[in-house]
């Protein structure tokens, strides 16, 4: 297992490490890793819709931005630098292995409601173990609907919503104008949107569920009771 890179190295800013890096230090390039490991994996992870093919087109960016890190000019962050090495990687990819050639259909839409967005998962983070399934249950649920999307709208989805990226840096990262990024997030709002909407009045045809072991534990109750 390899050993995590030292706290000195760690609190090194991005511009430091890269330098480091671009000097063949494999520590600083190992920190440099962990920072970003989390976004970048989420990021390929949104385009190619796999898991294991994620992780290969991440190490395979990494290799590339080890290799020419020495043209990072910091003109850019160097979060954004790295995310548009793993972005061409995991395009690469999927244009090599055509996977997105078919789209599942969503409803379209029509205007924006203009309402806030909320979560739709519940924040408390004493949750019972049933609760915490269903957050599970939840998040599977709106991985899968975000894999649905077309990987130009899933894209800017997880940059803008998950990694939390402003408009401008999620335009820098995919070589877009920012108007292309807002009208891209919103189409992937409605979409998904829509698209829970179904499961949501799917699901509540069997919401709180009266019929099996609740159904008999309560008519045993009131038949003890009546003994």
């Amino acid at each position: 297992m390899p050993i995590p890179a030292s706290p000195a190295i760690t609190v090194l800013g991005d511009v430091e490490l890269a330098r480091r890096v671009a000097h063949k230090d494999t520590v600083a390039f190992e920190a440099l890793m962990r920072r970003y490991n989390a976004r970048l994996f989420r990021v390929a992870r949104a385009i190619l819709k796999d898991d294991a093919e994620a992780e290969d087109a991440l190490q395979d960016a990494y290799l590339a931005a080890y290799s020419h890190i020495g043209d990072f000019r910091a003109d850019a962050t160097l979060a954004t630098w790295l995310t548009r090495i793993v972005i061409n990687e995991a395009l690469g990819r999927l244009r090599r292995g055509k996977r997105d050639g078919v789209v599942v259909p969503f409803a379209a839409a029509t205007q924006d409601d203009q309402g806030e967005e909320v979560s739709i998962l519940p924040d408390d983070k004493s949750e019972s173990p049933e609760t915490a399934t269903m957050r599970a249950e939840l998040r599977r649920l709106l991985e899968h609907r975000i894999d649905e999307l077309p990987v130009v709208f899933r894209t800017v989805f997880l940059l803008r919503e998950v990694e939390e990226l402003t408009v401008g840096e999620t335009a820098q990262c995919l070589s877009i104008p920012e108007a292309t990024v807002r009208t891209r997030l919103f189409r992937a709002r409605t979409l998904l949107r829509n698209a829970l909407s179904q499961d949501l009045e799917l699901a509540t045809l069997d919401v709180f569920a009266f019929a099996g072991e609740r159904c008999d534990r309560i008519v045993a109750g009131v038949l003890a009771r009546l003994r």
